[in-house]
């Protein structure tokens, strides 16, 4: 598809090779565990070396909180991982936090399976068995396969990146430490592979941990240029620390050594981050195509569907989406994108009754907000206290993930800035800004500049946010209304007719306050 790449340094400069513990707490020096226990959380190991030392805490103790289709018992999750950290006064992950791209392309979902190229020894499981069935009944397996050949090192990598994938699709982060455990456990019996520290780089940048996540990758490449986990990872971690340029040239490098749908998703999204929405569109039409596996195509189709919807184009977007719910009817972001489109094109009841499925199963900060915005839009009766309930939940989902590590400064700004305390904004978008810089930390940065009224530094990292050409019709509002606080009417005018023509329901609140500002400012 693309050219051929160059070497995976970058600018000549070696990244330093992350070192790794050599034994898991519990487990015997000579590597002869008989492999980690189906229903237990290994004990957490002795802190080794990272890139950056930053690897979350170990919860000793805590226990798995997988899914639910109940709202309330989701809340009750919550609430009762706060409670669990405040009594013990140590760390604890939130059952809420998923391994998900809320900042726009961290980690793609569904496309960061694990490969079916993992080699493992003979007798263990297939690893493409992860990606394509009941990855539950694979880690079992996977488990029960350990226990009678403890080192194989393939094997230990693949179930490291099962337990990242139970994570993500399970709202349930003990798996984390399981998974940095496994990981390391591989490393330790095959210290020149690459399988491990491709899985560390996936982990890495679940965990928003995108520095580590590059020097993770690039490690991995040097051992293997052609892992396509790495290769993804890498991408990923480019785009995340705002180098758009190199990110660019890693899809491309990407592209020419491993095609297929993990690389053609995040190549698309590095031209739609550029404007290039026709060559994002018919890089996730082949992705589509080439998906072999309803995973694969609930995610691309996704990809679709929310590419559709960034351009306004609401009614493709639900042909997309409901493309996804066929093949995978419990595909959230299929149906978070589902309830977006939905409120856009008029369906506000159909819109709720979707995000609040959402919420039930993974109350994360985007939706939370987003159910308690329709709530707003709405009006009726209780409907403003329930908004608030949603918005003291990302509150609550934020202090969780603070309290164990996890970087969430992103989420807490653009959610702070609209619905909560302006100051906490301010701050969280100001050290996300100093981490990277990408387009969607300076609108963030900017948005809460602008609603703490200052507006003249607002305005610089405004327009470094527009400047790439991506089209995001909350980017335009955001500039827009700067540009007209800081007394440049015309430009706040044409921004604000911009979002709007752009997706005029962009927003189920901002779209409404920027009909507002332009009718305002005529």
């Amino acid at each position: 598809m693309g050219p051929r790449g160059h070497d995976d340094e970058q600018d000549g400069q070696r990244v330093a090779e992350p070192e790794d513990g050599q034994r898991v707490v519990g487990d015997e020096e000579d590597g002869s565990s008989t492999g980690p226990a189906e229903d237990e959380s290994p004990a957490p190991s002795a802190p080794a070396p990272t890139p950056s030392s930053t690897a979350a805490a170990t919860p000793s103790g805590a226990t798995s909180s997988c899914g639910g289709d109940d709202r309330v018992a989701a809340v009750r999750r919550v609430g009762a991982l706060g409670r669990l950290w405040r009594g013990r006064a140590r760390p604890t992950l939130s059952a809420a936090l998923l391994a998900v791209a809320l900042t726009g392309g961290a980690i793609a979902l569904g496309a960061d399976r694990v490969p079916a190229s993992a080699p493992v020894s003979v007798g263990a499981v297939d690893p493409g068995v992860l990606g394509g069935g009941d990855l539950d009944a694979s880690v079992t397996a996977l488990q029960a396969h350990l226990r009678s050949q403890p080192k194989d090192a393939g094997a230990w990598a693949t179930l490291g990146l099962a337990y990242v994938e139970q994570a993500r699709t399970k709202g349930d982060p003990s798996r984390y430490p399981r998974a940095e455990q496994a990981l390391r456990r591989s490393q330790s019996l095959a210290p020149d592979g690459d399988q491990a520290l491709a899985g560390r780089a996936a982990l890495a940048a679940a965990r928003h941990d995108f520095k580590d996540a590059l020097a993770f990758a690039d490690a991995a490449l040097r051992r293997n240029p052609y892992s396509e986990r790495a290769l993804s990872s890498r991408i990923d971690a480019l785009v995340e620390l705002g180098r758009y340029d190199d990110a660019a040239e890693a899809a491309r490098t990407a592209d020419a050594r491993k095609p297929g749908v993990p690389v053609f998703t995040r190549y698309a999204y590095v031209h739609e981050l550029r404007g290039d929405v026709t060559t994002a569109r018919r890089v996730l039409e082949q992705a589509l195509s080439a998906a072999g596996s309803p995973g694969d195509t609930a995610y691309v189709a996704t990809q679709l569907g929310q590419l559709a919807w960034n351009q306004g184009d609401h009614k493709a977007a639900l042909t997309h989406y409901a493309r996804a719910l066929a093949a995978d009817d419990g595909y959230l972001p299929a149906l978070e994108g589902r309830a977006r489109a939905r409120a856009a094109s008029g369906d506000r009841a159909g819109a709720i009754t979707d995000m609040e499925t959402v919420v039930a199963r993974s109350p994360l900060p985007g939706p939370l907000v987003e159910l308690g915005e329709l709530y707003e839009a709405r009006g009726a009766a209780g409907d403003r206290a329930r908004a608030r309930r949603q918005y003291a939940l990302v509150d609550a989902w934020t202090a969780l993930a603070r309290a164990n590590g996890v970087n969430a400064d992103l989420d807490t700004a653009l959610a702070a800035a609209d619905h909560g305390d302006k100051r906490a904004a301010l701050r969280a978008a100001r050290a996300e800004w100093a981490r990277r810089h990408t387009v969607h930390t300076a609108d963030a940065l900017a948005w809460a500049l602008h609603v703490s009224g200052r507006d003249a530094e607002a305005l610089p990292y405004a327009r470094r946010a527009t400047a790439t050409g991506y089209r995001s019709a909350a980017f335009r509002y955001h500039r827009g209304a700067i540009e007209l606080a800081t007394g440049h009417r015309a430009a706040g005018r044409a921004w604000l007719a911009s979002a709007l023509e752009l997706n005029p329901g962009f927003s189920p609140l901002g779209a409404a306050r920027a009909r507002e500002a332009l009718e305002g400012a005529e």
